[in-house]
Formats: structure tokens, C-alpha cells, sequence
């Protein structure tokens, strides 16, 4: 095996040309599947079983040859897709820390393992990308993503992003632990600690965030030192995306900059808008390589064509991911930038989960679009859609449109009426309507992210 350290990154990559970058990620890629072929218990076993070997994977192009892994294969057997420290460097080798994204088969989160290596590749990224994020070495961020039982992605990896860039971080602590330590803050000694300490950033996921931004107005807190708010964890539609600059502007905050970030606990970067509707720009094209799949063959798709999202890991040594399908939909643009200038690859539309995509009674309908409709709605503090069974015994009953709501107090009578008609024209379903408390539909103690889409019929 080749000990050869190839160069890890280029001057300004996120303006150079896509041929320069191309020759970065398939030294890169060499490197990366050498390492894979014998250290990772998964692609090590997926190689040999199609007949590959390193030789036959020496550029991004190549990749094609090797199948699409899945969620469903990590989370089947997440220690598998870790490269083994055997052989490596101390440094690259070295355990750093563990974080969890959702979901085993077991219930339990799945572990994503960051060497030493990763965790340095991380600090490094953020402080030399500053100028696609925003963030500045005297900002005050304050971290409002749940303390949770496992320490997720977001959580964990804000104090290393604030320490790349030299700011300063307040920790909310909100959320809920199993544990009988009561770690955990309530919104309103969140909202507090803003005020307090004059943070100047908020980070979270957009509907807490927009949450805090309520309580603040209602308890009449001091938020003037605010002047961005960064998302990541959810989509934030353009209507919730303005909808946050609404409250802000409300509360008199420094001014009212939102930056949308897409990303993944798997992929262990960000991607981001420089503008709204940009599209979402990768960060870190010396670190993931992004494609578009067609979803049953594994097929490489064309820029503007949709399909699923999947990433490469180009340079890391704690879990790897080859031809790693996110969950997502969406599409790739490597054009420059009409806004920036920037030639890194951006995902050119709105990405898509999969499971906002739901068959009710025989058609596929697209939830995301109601998502987007709801989110427009000021009178509304929270909402749900709910997908139930018209008999909870009966798995083979009637599919029911459900949508749960929290009218602000002052909504007038008819807003469940006019909900309904406009469910009736986006999806040609005619949904029940249940008027609830918002801490009823999203409770952020208890809830890491508002659940806007739930599906409840039984297996069938």
C-alpha cells in the first residue's frame, strides 16, 4: 500500500477551475480507496465481492464502478464502516470523539467515529471558508441545538466551528436527557442567556430558533446585539426564512442576516447558500465528493437531472463513506455561481427528503410543498401532517389526511377552513383539521426538531 501523502487542498478552491479541483479529488480519491480497500470492513468487502480493486478506481469517474451504499446498510452495522486504525498514522488513526446521527435497527443512534485527522480537517475547513459562512472571530454564537442522551452532530460540532474561527460560544442546553442529572435549560433560560451574554449569532434548527425568536418577543427580551441567524437540521423554506427576518426586524435586532446550511452528520460538512435561492454550495470539495444517482440503478446522473444525493469521503479516517446515498433528493450544478462567482459544485434545488415524499390512498404526494405553503401562514405558531389510518385497530382502513395546527390567538375562525382548501389544492386530499397548543405539536424540551411530517398507519 502507498504510505504517499498526496496534497490535501488548493489556494481560494472554491474559485478554481473544476479541472484543477477534479485533479485535487482523484489524488485524493487514490488515496482514499487504497485505504478503504484494506482497512474498511464494509467497502473492503463490497470490492472484492464486485471484483475491484484500487486499480480500478483512480478517478471520480471511475466511482461509478463501484454500487451505491445505502442508510440502510449503516445503520445495519454502523462499526463497519469504520476505517481501522491499524496501519495508519497516530494521528490519523487516533480516536477523537464519537457523535450519533438517528436510528438504528435497534432504536439506538448510530455512532460516526472522528479521528483526530477528521476533527483537524473540520477546524480547518471552517476557518479558511469564512468568507461563504459569515461568521467573524468576534462573534458571540450562541449554540441552541439540544443537549440530548447521545451527543448528535450539531451539537457537538458548533464549539469546534466557533473554535476554527476564533468566536466565542453560549451553550443553551436545551432539550432532554434520560437521565435524573438535570442538565437541561428550558426555552425561556435560553432566550435569557441571548440577553444576557449579547450574543450576536443564533444557531439552530430553524424551527427552535424561530421559536426563541417568539418567546423573546413575548417575554420582551433584549436582542438587539443579534444580527445573523444560521440553520441547519431542517429544511427553512423562503417563507421561513422570512418569516425569522420578520421577528428579528420585530425584536430590533442588528440586522436581520439568515444563513441556510444543508448538511448531514454523515457527511461532516456543510453545504450553503451565499444567496437565497443560490443553491447550496459545497464547502469542502478537498474534503466530499458529490454526485446525483439515479436511485434503483446507481447510475450517475447529469447536472439539472434529480436523483439521489450521495457523497464521497475524499480525505478522512474515522467512519468513510463511498458513493453514500444522504436520503435526499436534489440536483447538482457545476456552473459558476450567477450570484458569487464560486465554482464550487452547488445542489441547485430545494432538497427533497425522502420521506416528506408519502403515498396516500394509492398517489404519491409531496408533503414538502405543503411544508412550504404552511410555513407562509403567520397566523400559525406551529403545525404538523399527520398520515393515519381511518381506524387505529384496522390497518386496512381509509388513509386520513390530518393537520394538526396552533393558530396564534387572534387567527380568526376560519383559518382551519382556509387550511383546508389549501391542502385541497395542492394534494387533492381533503384533510381533517385539529386545532392543538404549539407546545403540543413541538415541544422543544422534549423534541430535538419539530416533527412537520408524521406517518402513523400500521405496516400493511
Amino acid at each position: 500500500m502507498s504510505t504517499e501523502v498526496p496534497i490535501y487542498t488548493l489556494p481560494d478552491i472554491q474559485r478554481q477551475p473544476l479541472e484543477a479541483v477534479r485533479a485535487l479529488q482523484d489524488g485524493l480519491l487514490r488515496h482514499m480507496v487504497e485505504l478503504c480497500y484494506h482497512h474498511h470492513p464494509f467497502y473492503a468487502r463490497r470490492m472484492r465481492d464486485h471484483g475491484l480493486t484500487p486499480a480500478d478506481i483512480q478517478t471520480t469517474q471511475d466511482l461509478v464502478k463501484l454500487p451505491p451504499s445505502t442508510k440502510t446498510d449503516f445503520l445495519a452495522d454502523p462499526e463497519s464502516f469504520r476505517l481501522r486504525p491499524e496501519g495508519l498514522p497516530l494521528t490519523e488513526g487516533t480516536l477523537w470523539k464519537v457523535i450519533y446521527t438517528t436510528g438504528t435497527t435497534t432504536g439506538r443512534p448510530a455512532p460516526i467515529f472522528v479521528t483526530s485527522h477528521d476533527h483537524f480537517a473540520y477546524q480547518d475547513l471552517f476557518r479558511t471558508r469564512q468568507d461563504l459562512i459569515g461568521l467573524r472571530n468576534t462573534d458571540l454564537i450562541a449554540n441552541l441545538f439540544p443537549l440530548t442522551s447521545f451527543p448528535m452532530g450539531a451539537y457537538s460540532r458548533g464549539p469546534d466551528e466557533a473554535a476554527a474561527v476564533g468566536a466565542a460560544m453560549l451553550i443553551a442546553n436545551t432539550g432532554r436527557v434520560d437521565s435524573y442529572y438535570p442538565v437541561n435549560r428550558s426555552v425561556d433560560e435560553a432566550v435569557a442567556a441571548v440577553a444576557r451574554h449579547k450574543a450576536t449569532v443564533l444557531w439552530g434548527v430553524a424551527g427552535f430558533v424561530r421559536r426563541v425568536l417568539l418567546r423573546a418577543a413575548e417575554m420582551g427580551a433584549d436582542f438587539t446585539s443579534v444580527r445573523m441567524v444560521m440553520t441547519t437540521g431542517e429544511a427553512a423554506s423562503p417563507a421561513m426564512r422570512e418569516d425569522l427576518r420578520l421577528r428579528m426586524r420585530n425584536l430590533d435586532c442588528a440586522d436581520t442576516i439568515i444563513v441556510n446550511r444543508y448538511g448531514s452528520t454523515e457527511q461532516g460538512g456543510t453545504m450553503i447558500e451565499c444567496c437565497d435561492g443560490s443553491g447550496f454550495h459545497s464547502s469542502m470539495p478537498d474534503q466530499v465528493f458529490h454526485e446525483v444517482v439515479d436511485n434503483d440503478s446507481g447510475a450517475r446522473l447529469a447536472d439539472g437531472e434529480t436523483g439521489m444525493l450521495a457523497i464521497t469521503h475524499l480525505n478522512r479516517r474515522g467512519t468513510v463513506f463511498l458513493r453514500y446515498k444522504v436520503g435526499d433528493m436534489g440536483a447538482l450544478d457545476h456552473a459558476a455561481c450567477p450570484h458569487c462567482g464560486r465554482t464550487s459544485v452547488r445542489l441547485s434545488s430545494k432538497p427533497v427528503r425522502t420521506g416528506d415524499i408519502i403515498k396516500i390512498k394509492g398517489a404519491l404526494v409531496n408533503l414538502g410543498n405543503l411544508k412550504a405553503e404552511l410555513d407562509k401562514i403567520t397566523t400559525l405558531e406551529e403545525y404538523q401532517i399527520v398520515v393515519t389510518s381511518e381506524s387505529a385497530t384496522d390497518p386496512f382502513s381509509p388513509d386520513v389526511l390530518l393537520l394538526r395546527l396552533a393558530p396564534v390567538a387572534d387567527a380568526g375562525d376560519s383559518i382551519g377552513a382556509d387550511i383546508a382548501n389549501l391542502v385541497m389544492t395542492l394534494t387533492n386530499l381533503r384533510p381533517r383539521i385539529e386545532i392543538a397548543r404549539r407546545d403540543d405539536i413541538f415541544d422543544p424540551v422534549a423534541m430535538a426538531k419539530p416533527k412537520r411530517i408524521v406517518d402513523l398507519r400500521q405496516g400493511r
